[in-house]
């Protein structure tokens, strides 16, 4: 029972990796980014409306603190999906996701400035252990061979705080009350957000096309069921380290690439991953102590 909130975490991360590789197949195929997002959320929130009218009464909360953390999650899901393909879009992948995963960095320093952890050598350690995994994995040491801008730095940079705040949001909104109801209204947030900025018209094909099936596959697995694991498991853990955990996500995106859409792994990154791996190994067992 002591490994269960990081396992929970680290089980959900490794969902959204896979996610990663549907979502990566749907934009193939023509589908936009962000009406992909949208779609995730919104049929998360069927899974999430059906988990908080199971037992109705007992989920139900008048907590104005629930109400706020839980939107300000949703903000952060939501800045996060958008500021990192803007990101991706004014750069490149490699430049996006190492920005976007310096999260941990983030969550560690406003946690240790609210007094919520204390700084110790070993998780500054950890935390650069796993930016230089990340860093391997994703290619970006290569400065010759991507390309960066203000805009790709900032938006990168905006994804890595939008993510740092939904952490912190699920974290603060499932210590105020049951963890349903907190899904709810983030969800709602998150769906509204991303419904202004989207292409209107496009969402609506999505419902009479041939890749519906996708969509739903990608809500199920990117959001409802991994979000609701997330959120038992992170109620068990600390914000850091329930962020530097989640960094199995572009392990588990990598081995997707590899194994279904036939992408190739260099021998460096295979060293980052390991690093990644070891290192988040070496993490859960010194949390669970």
């Amino acid at each position: 029972m002591k490994y269960t909130g990081v396992g929970l975490v680290m089980l959900a991360a490794i969902f959204w990796g896979i996610t990663g590789g549907i979502a990566d197949i749907l934009m193939d195929k023509g589908w936009d980014p962000i009406v992909i997002s949208l779609y995730r959320g919104a049929v998360g929130f069927l899974f999430f409306l059906a988990w908080f009218l199971f037992r109705f009464r007992q989920n139900w909360t008048h907590s104005p603190h629930l109400y706020l953390w839980s939107i300000l999650a949703g903000i952060g899901v939501a800045g996060n999906f958008t500021f990192y393909f803007l990101s991706i879009q004014a750069s490149s992948v490699a430049v996006a996701a190492t920005l976007m995963y310096t999260a941990p960095v983030i969550v560690l320093l406003i946690s240790f400035l609210f007094r919520i952890e204390r700084s110790s050598w070993f998780k500054w350690g950890c935390i650069a252990g796993v930016l230089m995994g990340i860093t391997l994995l994703t290619g970006a040491y290569n400065t010759e061979s991507i390309s960066v801008s203000f805009i790709g730095v900032a938006t990168g940079i905006a994804a890595g705080v939008s993510y740092a705040l939904f952490i912190f949001g699920f974290k603060n909104a499932s210590s105020k009350g049951k963890p349903q109801p907190s899904l709810i209204i983030a969800t709602i947030t998150f769906c509204i957000i991303l419904f202004l900025v989207s292409d209107k018209a496009e969402a609506a094909t999505v419902l009479v096309s041939n890749d519906i099936g996708w969509f739903i596959l990608l809500g199920t697995v990117g959001s409802g069921l991994s979000f609701i694991i997330y959120l038992i498991g992170i109620r068990r853990t600390s914000p850091s380290t329930a962020s530097m955990v989640a960094m199995v996500e572009p392990v588990t995106a990598s081995l997707f690439g590899v194994m279904i859409l036939g992408d190739h792994l260099t021998f460096i990154q295979l060293i980052g991953m390991v690093l990644i791996l070891v290192t988040i190994t070496v993490l859960s067992v010194k949390q669970s102590d």
